[in-house]
């Protein structure tokens, strides 16, 4: 048979694996890296569908945030307060194991603070918002080990120069990162350990038999004897039976600002609107509410509409008074469903998945991607 590929290629690089993973964002790296730490003798290899992460990994806002009050209450409505803990848990234990296995330099992590920010017409939010600052700080003292965690910051609005906002509350534990050198950092460290990464190699199939798994690929069938999907939102194109639903989010950034008076990470609209500064710059995103069901695609792009609306905030809010310039904007795909904990499961034998981190990627990959890791290795 005519592979194309020699006897050295398929031997070497196309066959043979313990484990292949799909997907080299945070969570797929941060299983390879267990799976290879853990033990040591495993063959894993790594299959990516774009140049770099399709996701959201090295698109989205570098936030390490574990939830803004507003979320929070949000998250509260369908969820009891007792699964709403056991996620924030998986956030802040997701950053900690993030640090831990890169280090603070290596992601540039800055403990700058986080901030939710209302407007005036905002007032029914901001009275339930503040109404809930002691229950929550309660309610996670135990988790992030620190006393008032979310306090009331208005005095702080004059000094970043924001316009038209009656209210700010700080989360004084929430931090941001750099999510292009994260992803660096984590694929040193992987190749490091002799995990094989393959870029441009699109999963079409899994045939799965008793003894091993045929992947079939854009560039050519692999052999495993176990898979993980770790493919966020794109896993509903393999089984669209899964609560996975996309959601892009759209991003901008200005050019250099001169005597930029804004640090830290700021939330909007219960989230939905983000925003932080980085070199110099105004980064900002969201705005998927203002139409759910066209954001509901894997398809990379932007709109007129949310870009209209990122732009206005930025212009009568975030630097009133001045006209900054945008250099980019980009767009990157995450996963949502109908509960906030990830799916971390065998979809059938030595298939798992390791999915839909609800936005909160940065915050859970780390730990997803151990726990699907672990689950695996307990059916070695």
């Amino acid at each position: 048979m005519n592979t194309g590929f020699s006897y050295w290629e398929q031997d070497s690089f196309l066959s043979g694996y313990d484990v292949l993973i799909i997907g080299s964002g945070i969570v797929g790296l941060n299983a390879a890296l267990h799976l290879k730490s853990s033990q040591p003798a495993l063959k894993v290899g790594v299959l990516e569908a774009g140049f770099l992460p399709a996701g959201a990994s090295t698109k989205n806002a570098g936030f390490a945030c574990f939830g803004s009050i507003s979320e929070l209450i949000d998250e509260l409505k369908d969820s009891s307060l007792d699964e709403l803990l056991q996620v924030v848990e998986m956030r802040w234990k997701g950053l900690e194991k993030l640090r831990q296995n890169l280090g603070d330099q290596a992601i540039d992590y800055l403990p700058l603070g986080g901030y939710e920010i209302f407007r005036k017409e905002d007032d029914e939010l901001v009275n339930a918002c503040l109404d809930k600052i002691d229950y929550f700080n309660q309610a996670l003292k135990t988790i992030i080990q620190k006393p008032d965690i979310y306090a009331v910051a208005n005095e702080k609005i004059a000094a970043f120069g924001f316009q038209n906002i009656s209210c700010m509350i700080e989360n004084r534990y929430e931090a941001q990162i750099d999510t292009g050198k994260m992803m660096q950092a984590l694929l040193s460290k992987v190749q490091g350990l002799g995990i094989s990464v393959f870029n441009h190699c699109h999963l079409n199939s899994i045939e799965n038999d008793s003894e091993k798994l045929k992947l079939f690929t854009s560039q050519g069938v692999f052999i495993c004897k176990k898979v993980i999907l770790a493919t966020n939102a794109f896993i509903s194109d393999l089984y669209p039976e899964l609560d996975v639903v996309p959601g892009r989010g759209q991003v901008l950034i200005t050019k250099p600002i001169p005597d930029l008076k804004i640090q830290g990470t700021f939330h909007y609209d219960k989230g939905y609107y983000y925003f932080r500064n980085i070199h110099n710059r105004i980064l900002l995103g969201g705005g998927r509410n203002l139409d759910f069901a066209a954001e509901e695609t894997t398809l990379p792009g932007v709109t007129h509409q949310i870009q209209t609306k990122l732009e206005k905030l930025l212009s009568e809010v975030i630097l009133p008074g001045y006209a900054p310039q945008i250099e980019q904007r980009w767009s990157g795909v995450m996963a949502f469903g109908n509960t906030l904990h990830p799916i971390i499961k065998e979809l059938e034998p030595h298939v798992f998945c390791a999915v839909r981190c609800n936005g909160m990627g940065v915050a859970m990959g780390s730990l997803t991607g151990e726990k699907v890791a672990d689950l695996m290795l307990q059916n070695l």
